[in-house]
């Protein structure tokens, strides 16, 4: 796994969150929402973390009409959720700081 692949596997959590917390997306989309975003993330890595975020009441999904093709499971976040992005955003500050100051993009 590349060293890439490694620092987004660490944040991904909190980037599903923050998609979800800004419209109700389907897996898919969110998948291409990511992409649009310079996020080269499969399906496949997704997917489960959807399921532990639904697992731990930060999302919930609902089977809804698709205005194409066959129903669509789309992503909501709960209230638990966004105190969980909340935190998120709170440990990211805190580590992207500390992090820019050592690799010499001071803010100014």
């Amino acid at each position: 796994m590349s060293m890439r692949s490694q620092l987004l596997k660490g944040v991904l959590e909190g980037c599903l969150l923050a998609v979800i917390s800004n419209e109700t997306v389907y897996g898919y989309e969110l998948s291409k929402k990511l992409q649009d975003q310079g996020l080269e993330v499969s399906e496949g890595s997704i997917y489960p973390i959807l399921l532990r975020l639904q697992k731990d009441d930060l999302i919930f999904g609902k089977m809804e009409k698709s205005p194409s093709g066959p129903n669509r499971k789309y992503y909501y976040i709960t209230d638990k959720g966004r105190e969980a992005l909340v935190e998120f955003l709170y440990n990211w500050e805190a580590i992207k700081k500390p992090v820019d100051q050592l690799m010499g993009r001071k803010k100014g």
